[in-house]
């Protein structure tokens, strides 16, 4: 599977425009060479960098396997339907939905953006913390692929 971006490249900087204190859109995803036997998506963004822990600024599952990719500005919403009958959870500011970078001043940190092709729907509620997704996509997994965005303050 490939994934790629048009508002940043793979180790670019995100545009201000996906920051959290800015205006908050997600970013533009579009995947291609989706594998055989895909039956739906699922999309985690998370930090490694954040201090203490891995950061979680989005969770979002339930997407179809018709879908190539996500548009920019998904609205924050348990059921976005954007692609149709895709759910979102909660991301670690415990808000549904997408919340950008806010790191804190200093260095740079990596935003990877990963998504999942689930041989077997999940099936989960909107609302799920990462835990629960992850937890459901155990042994589910067909493939994944991430990019990284870049973003400091």
């Amino acid at each position: 599977m490939k994934l790629k971006s048009s508002d940043f490249q793979n180790g670019g900087r995100l545009p201000d425009k996906c920051a959290y204190a800015k205006d908050n859109f997600s970013p533009q995803l579009s995947w291609s060479e989706i594998p055989q036997g895909t039956t739906e998506f699922a999309v985690i963004c998370d930090d490694p960098d954040a201090p203490g822990r891995t950061w979680v600024h989005w969770v979002f599952y339930g997407i179809p396997a018709t879908a190539t990719g996500l548009e920019q500005g998904i609205p924050k919403k348990p059921e976005p339907r954007v692609p149709v009958d895709s759910k979102q959870g909660k991301n670690d500011f415990r808000q549904i939905g997408y919340d950008g970078p806010h790191p804190p001043p200093g260095p740079q940190h990596r935003y990877f953006f990963k998504v999942f092709a689930l041989k077997e729907p999940l099936k989960l509620q909107p609302g799920v913390n990462v835990d629960v997704l992850t937890k459901a996509m155990k042994g589910k997994i067909l493939e994944q692929v991430e990019i990284i965005g870049l973003y400091s303050r």
